[in-house]
């Protein structure tokens, strides 16, 4: 259901018992003959009643209901029972007089007793209900006197006072006792209640006078229109206004409740002791009548005095209790506050140490409010962002941020992100990484803990550097190892086709040529033979010539035959006449360099003179080794076009594998090989090995150059 239609049902509600009331008023007023109005009284009070006692009982499970609707629910409904009864009596048209059956009206004080004994203790404490109740009963009986020097008829027996007496108790107590409650706790629902009930009050009061005086014959419009009203009246106010928690009893919050209260109680007493007085004549009262008004009007005043002693000697008792409790607190409080300056101390001391340990801590701490403004930096802390202390307290974060020289986004979010980096005037960026935990207090605070993780982060780096150059090596390494083995295959299959197309196909002919020479001998033919013979020598002479080629592509002869330097001149003389470029040499040799070292050197130089005619454009080339003691070097330059040394694992991954070749021979022989290479500036290749090794692994061709 929702909120506008649980709103709207109450207010429905109220306007059906208004309509209810309404209705029955103006049939009341309607009714034209006095017999049928007496009839038409009793019988509306009576279903006015039973609709206002439904009406209430639907109330008692409604958030906010009265606290007193079962009670005033009974009260209605015996109102209800007793307009029945008189309905009835009028029905039959039997007079109604005063008789001892008068008394039955007292239990309407069973359910209206009920209701106030609910209210008095939810809203009362226990200290002032005993006053209050003792008040409330003063002015009960004050105004149940006066009502009845009001209804009793003068000269009235017995019976008649006793009637009288019913009326002006029932009515007294109904007013008094919801007077009380509406003053001390005025709320719309206690207000509404009162003057309900009060207007109940009046029609009783009218109504006993009338019954008294036997002239009630249920044809009274103010009185029957009340009482027609009373039960709608309550189930509206019961669902227009609800009731508010009780507040917890204690003492009252209006100052003018409790005067007021013991006022009325008294200015009643002897406004109801002067009645007596002055119309126990006229009312023509006896002297058994007015001694007993009197007697119970003044054990009223004599209780609210006993009250008030009581009261005062509690009063007087709870505060010399209170002062020997004060004394005792008092010297509790003493030792308290000796414990309290030893308590001190050691907070003192425990804050020293904790301040210390604050300024002391390698890591920097700074200390924030809910607001991120900073309200305390160890000198850790300054020291990383280089700011004093004095120019970041109380500022926000987002202000040092600011103020730090080399700090980025990062840094602004440190405290949320636990990352951030300030980046050095010098180079070297300051990396850093935050913890932060709350501090419960109030108001709240957090401690952010800053370290420096510069030192691992560089760490870190240059390990992920080193992990990934070592992939790229692993897969450059593996590419060439590849490469290599297809060249090493590539290399056997030209030497087995060289052999076959060549030498083995000479050698062949030759011995067929060799049979058809014996042939030609056996046959005489001499001559023939010879010629035979000798071209023969002449074929075996080339093949062994191509042989000799195919020898010095696996070891080139001038290497074999004069060493490496007149090899290396040689070679780059021919390069330089062949590529139509500017050639320097220049070689010293201190130490004698081993055979294997040498055909590495002179394979290096060849292949990167084969580098450099096929990409480099050069005008100019130089070639320079140098071996002492120790090492030799190799140096291969030119002018040419260059690269960029970022593509060298492109140009594996194409293929072009001459340096990774020359890179790898190198580095197994245990040497360095550095290639330096700018677009535009020409490239250097420098090799150096050691003479205490040797290359290992297969003899690199001039065709594995890129």
């Amino acid at each position: 259901m929702s909120d506008a239609s649980a709103l709207r049902r109450p207010r429905v509600a109220v306007l059906v018992l208004l309509l209810v009331a309404g209705a029955a008023v103006a049939g009341y007023a309607l009714t034209p003959t006095r017999h049928a109005k007496e009839l038409a009284g009793q019988g509306l009070v009576f279903v006015t009643s039973l609709i206002g006692c439904a009406a209430i009982m639907g109330t008692r499970k409604r958030e906010g209901a009265w606290r007193t609707a079962p009670y005033l629910a009974t009260a209605i409904a015996l109102l209800a029972l007793a307009s029945a009864a008189l309905f009835v009596l009028d029905l039959r048209e039997q007079p109604v007089k005063s008789g001892l059956f008068d008394l039955l009206f007292l239990l309407f004080l069973v359910p209206i007793l009920g209701a106030v004994h609910n209210e008095f203790v939810a809203h009362f404490s226990r200290e002032d209900r005993r006053e209050i109740a003792v008040d409330a009963a003063l002015i009960a009986a004050s105004l149940a006197a006066i009502c009845y020097l009001f209804i009793r008829p003068p000269g009235a027996d017995g019976v008649g006072s006793l009637s009288a007496g019913t009326f002006a108790i029932l009515a007294a107590v109904m007013f008094s006792a919801f007077g009380v409650l509406a003053l001390w706790a005025p709320s719309p629902a206690h207000l509404a209640q009162w003057v309900i009930l009060a207007a109940a009050s009046a029609a009783t009061v009218a109504m006993g006078w009338e019954w008294t005086h036997g002239r009630f014959n249920g044809a009274f419009p103010a009185i029957d229109i009340t009482f027609m009203s009373v039960g709608p009246a309550l189930a509206a106010a019961m669902l227009l206004l609800p009731l508010r928690a009780p507040r917890r009893p204690g003492p009252h919050p209006v100052r003018l409740a409790r005067p007021i209260l013991t006022s009325a109680s008294v200015i009643s007493a002897c406004a109801a002791l002067a009645a007596v007085a002055s119309l126990d004549e006229s009312r023509r009262l006896s002297d058994l009548q007015s001694g007993t008004l009197i007697a119970l009007l003044g054990l009223g005043v004599a209780a609210r005095i006993v009250a008030n002693q009581v009261r005062s000697t509690q009063a007087h008792s709870g505060a010399r209790h209170a002062l020997s409790e004060k004394e005792l607190a008092l010297s509790e409080a003493d030792m308290a506050l000796d414990r309290v300056r030893e308590t001190n101390e050691t907070l003192r001391q425990s804050e020293e140490h904790l301040r210390l340990v604050f300024e002391a801590a390698v890591d920097g701490i700074v200390e924030l409010d809910h607001r991120d403004v900073i309200l305390r930096a160890n000198d850790a802390f300054c020291g990383m962002v280089r700011i004093e202390r004095e120019s970041m307290e109380g500022h926000p974060w987002t202000a040092l941020a600011a103020s730090v020289g080399g700090s980025d986004d990062s840094f602004a979010s440190l405290p949320s992100t636990g990352q951030g980096t300030i980046q050095r005037p010098e180079g070297q960026p300051l990396y850093l990484e935050s913890r932060i935990s709350d501090v419960p207090m109030t108001p709240p605070r957090r401690l952010l803990l800053v370290r420096d993780v510069t030192a691992g982060r560089i760490a870190d780096q240059t390990i992920r550097s080193l992990f990934k150059f070592l992939q790229d090596r692993d897969e450059d390494r593996t590419r060439l190892l590849r490469r290599t083995n297809s060249a090493i295959e590539a290399e056997r299959n030209r030497i087995a086709r060289d052999l076959h197309d060549g030498p083995v196909q000479g050698v062949s002919a030759a011995s067929l040529s060799l049979e058809a020479a014996l042939l030609m001998i056996d046959a005489g033919e001499i001559e023939r033979g010879i010629e035979v013979l000798t071209k023969i020598r002449k074929e075996l002479a080339s093949e062994a010539d191509g042989l000799r080629a195919l020898m010095s592509g696996l070891r080139p002869p001038l290497l074999e035959e004069r060493g490496l330097i007149p090899a290396l001149r040689e070679t780059l003389a021919r390069f330089g006449t062949d590529q139509g470029v500017d050639a320097r040499f220049s070689g010293v040799l201190g130490s004698e360099i081993p055979e294997d070292l040498e055909t590495l050197a002179y394979r290096v130089v060849q292949e990167a003179l084969s580098n450099a005619s096929k990409h480099a454009q050069a005008e100019h080339v130089t070639v320079s080794v140098e071996a002492d003691q120790s090492q030799l070097r190799l140096e291969v330059a030119d002018d040419g076009i260059g690269f960029d040394n970022g593509r060298a694992r492109e140009f594996l991954q194409m293929g072009r594998v001459g340096l990774a070749s020359m890179r790898e021979r190198v580095e197994l022989a245990s040497g360095t090989f550095v290639v330096r290479s700018l677009i535009g500036r020409g490239t250097t290749i420098v090799a150096t090995m050691p003479l205490d090794n040797t290359p290992v692994g297969r003899e690199l061709s001039v065709n594995d150059a890129t």
